[in-house]
């Protein structure tokens, strides 16, 4: 018996170790949520404050994402400040690469939307074809880890367009905000009171906190004409920062130990 329990005990340091991205708990939705939204604030700040454009935004983000992507698939276990630098990077990406389709392509909202979503879903299925699954819990090979970080760069980036085009059709930042987050309680009822597929789950619920994150930072940063608080973007930015750094290094957070779901 003492023998099976340290084979599972080795075997279970062995998978952890391996993963390299965090569990799935409440500190990982809290910090999620804190840098979509620093994403938002980051990206309008290089782009609109800043006054560099999409474009320029864009090619300083996608460089600094592929940087931390490539370090991220080189170590050797879990660092919870290399992963959140490179899901900060991926989300500021996201905001400069939705507002350059959306505006500089003029494609708008609908159509940065549309286009965004058939990018997430191809993505998915040749992540699936290629590995068997999507689960999170088969992010321990660098095959895998390269799908994980397209698919949430294209996540990332489909929730700014969606964040923005439901703000704009109608409910504002506001409303966006709350109809988001009403959307993400949905989920975790279904996660809750029903056998959904987690998997199936934990994309929809990472896809949405991205257009939540996205509508409370325009929120923040929009003039009170638009219906925001006319924060400046550099201070909303930095206090997002701060408050990250610290749910990093206060909250506990482990190595990956995912529930396993067919998808």
């Amino acid at each position: 018996m003492i023998l099976g329990y340290n084979r599972m005990t080795n075997e279970t340091a062995t998978r952890d170790a391996l993963s390299k991205v965090p569990a799935v708990t409440l500190t990982f939705w809290i910090i999620k949520i804190a840098a979509t939204t620093l994403g938002e604030t980051g990206g309008d700040t290089v782009t609109m404050t800043m006054n560099l454009g999409y474009l320029v935004g864009t090619a300083i983000f996608a460089t600094l994402l592929l940087i931390l992507v490539a370090g991220q698939i080189a170590a050797k276990r879990f660092h919870p400040l290399l992963y959140w630098a490179t899901i900060i990077a991926s989300t500021t990406a996201g905001t400069t690469m939705a507002d350059f389709a959306d505006r500089s392509l003029g494609i708008g909202y609908p159509g940065g939307s549309i286009l965004l979503a058939l990018c997430v879903i191809l993505s998915l299925t040749a992540w699936y074809r290629t590995m068997g699954s999507v689960s999170v819990d088969t992010v321990r090979s660098p095959k895998a880890e390269l799908f994980y970080w397209i698919t949430i760069t294209f996540s990332q980036t489909l929730g700014t367009a969606l964040g923005d085009w439901i703000a704009d059709a109608g409910p504002g930042y506001g409303g966006g905000a709350i109809l988001f987050g009403i959307a993400l309680l949905l989920l975790f009822a279904l996660y809750l009171w029903t056998d959904v597929s987690r998997v199936i789950l934990f994309w929809a619920a990472f896809i949405l906190t991205r257009p939540l994150g996205a509508t409370l930072g325009d929120l923040f940063d929009k003039p009170v004409a638009q219906g925001g608080f006319a924060m400046s973007r550099p201070l909303a930015s930095a206090v997002l920062g701060v408050v990250i750094l610290l749910c990093i290094l206060l909250l506990p957070q482990r190595a990956g130990n995912h529930p396993r779901a067919e998808a």
